[in-house]
């Protein structure tokens, strides 16, 4: 399996991972900061939570790590914590700003065109 299918393969399983108080995907939250996969398989994850004192704190890491480490051609999976930049809900995809009503779905700059 090749790098970049391999990352597409730990982007649909991150997919299946939510925040427990939102009922949106963490990949599409914006959760996911950084997603590198080495030629060996290897997987590394930079996340980040919603607010540093979100009640998942301790689990969600775990979770996604898990999830990650049970994709076929995963060899190994990192994932690191971070909290800079903080989390916005502007980081989150069209699709989850619908999701959940969240302002314009469209930028005023491509309305404009």
């Amino acid at each position: 399996m090749s790098q970049e299918s391999l990352r597409e393969a730990v982007i649909r399983a991150l997919r299946t991972v939510y925040d427990p108080e939102i009922p949106v995907n963490i990949y599409d939250l914006g959760l996911i900061y950084g997603l590198d996969v080495d030629a060996s398989g290897v997987v590394s994850i930079q996340m980040t939570l919603t607010a540093p004192n979100c009640p998942v704190a301790g689990s969600l890491p775990a979770q996604v790590e898990a999830r990650v480490r049970s994709v076929a051609g995963v060899t190994g999976a990192r994932v690191e914590l971070v909290f800079d930049p903080p989390w916005s809900p502007a980081r989150m995809s069209e699709s989850a700003r619908l999701a959940l009503g969240i302002g314009d779905v469209i930028p005023p700059e491509r309305l404009a065109g």
